[in-house]
């Protein structure tokens, strides 16, 4: 029995290969501290849990949903997103999708627009779902690289003409995983003007809209006029409301670009559990207060990694947004021989930057979804053990 060659251009998932390493450590009996995945510690709110208590109750949730997402929850999406961003006038029958978490449809996205030959443009470094899911689909990742010079937003003029002509997709991540960094409402328009004179679809994965610091709110792509016109944002209630195993979200934007993923979906998923639109719904509907209390736990976080790791040596600023912290590693190591290091001499497991690609090796990423005090005790076995910047 053979594997199709397809998965021979596939790396083994970045995050899948560093749980297999924390068992192993686990199994030695070492107290591991794992900084290195960005799944929220934090409970689902009480009145997200209460809302799917009562749905599951209702026996009319027990069937096959619709496959585009109930009406209610369109609706509720599409309400959401005109009180957040004002983006009114989002139809929910032809512009609004119901997703299994962001991943599927970002993945189905892929099928639905690429073919062989046909490029896509990807960060660099960047979620890993781009590069595998443009492989799947037959197609040619083109990486832009987000460098630090450039706040780690992308070059379009570094994009060759010959590129951008064969390109179906353009993707970007704002607020940014793994780099933490924001893009403001005048970057997303020059994509849209990008976009629109190749006649590529703009997918932004906007799995980060409420994970901001400091009053900071980020911008929609579809904020941007005329962007309705070409671009497609996806948006998942994962990070936002501490529901990563809740798998729920929803695509919002081009009537075409809902339409072509509507028409993968139909054909590999049967919809989502109609009680978990029904929390979902609850979930739109979150006080502001509780998600300030929230990002308040987490800022306390990423105050605390960010002045222990320059107690270190390290140069780094705290991110504007996200859960993550993104960290260039001591001058002599790779960013896998790095985080390797601090496995075998402190028990920490952190995310290797080259698992984001090429772009990333020299960084490592640190997820703020542990307890404060174990952070500390990080910082304190890297000093026991002499790991410093310089």
């Amino acid at each position: 029995m053979q594997f199709a060659k397809r998965l021979e251009k596939i790396p083994p998932y970045l995050f899948a290969q560093l749980n297999r390493q924390r068992q192993a450590l686990q199994a030695q009996g070492v107290d591991v501290i794992n900084l290195s995945v960005g799944d929220p510690d934090r409970p689902t709110p009480a009145h997200i849990v209460q809302a799917m208590h009562q749905a599951i109750d209702d026996p009319t949730t027990h069937s096959y949903p619709p496959y585009q997402g109930m009406p209610e929850f369109r609706q509720a999406a599409a309400d959401w997103m005109a009180h957040r961003f004002g983006v009114a006038e989002l139809d929910p029958d032809r512009e609004i999708i119901a997703s299994i978490g962001s991943k599927e449809a970002i993945h189905n996205t892929f099928l639905a627009f690429v073919e062989s030959g046909d490029y896509t443009l990807i960060p660099d470094p960047g979620y890993p779902v781009y590069r595998t899911a443009t492989i799947f689909a037959g197609g040619e990742p083109f990486v832009m690289p987000l460098l630090s010079d450039r706040g780690y937003l992308p070059d379009l003029s570094a994009i060759p003409e010959a590129v951008a002509d064969r390109a179906k997709l353009l993707w970007i991540n704002y607020p940014n995983n793994p780099t933490g960094a924001v893009a403001p409402l005048e970057f997303f328009a020059e994509l849209v003007a990008f976009c629109h004179k190749y006649q590529i679809l703009l997918c932004h994965d906007h799995a980060y809209a409420e994970m901001a610091y400091e009053g900071y709110k980020p911008p929609s792509v579809l904020q941007v006029p005329g962007a309705k016109e070409i671009a497609i944002e996806f948006h998942s209630l994962s990070k936002s409301y501490n529901m990563t195993g809740w798998r729920v979200g929803f695509v919002a934007g081009n009537p075409i670009g809902i339409k072509g993923l509507s028409q993968v979906k139909t054909n590999v998923d049967s919809g989502l559990f109609k009680a978990v639109q029904q929390a979902a719904i609850a979930g739109f509907k979150t006080d502001e207060s509780q998600l300030q209390q929230r990002m308040a736990i987490y800022e306390n976080r990423r105050d605390l990694i960010v002045a222990g790791l320059r107690s270190l040596g390290w140069p780094i600023e705290p991110p504007k947004a996200t859960l993550y912290v993104w960290v260039p590693v001591p001058s002599g190591y790779s960013s896998t021989e790095f985080v390797m290091l601090l496995m075998e001499k402190c028990g920490i497991v952190v995310a290797p930057g080259i698992g984001y690609g090429a772009c990333g090796d020299g960084y490592f990423r640190i997820a703020l979804t542990i307890a404060a005090e174990r952070m500390h005790e990080a910082i304190e076995r890297m000093r026991e053990a002499g790991i410093r910047y310089a």
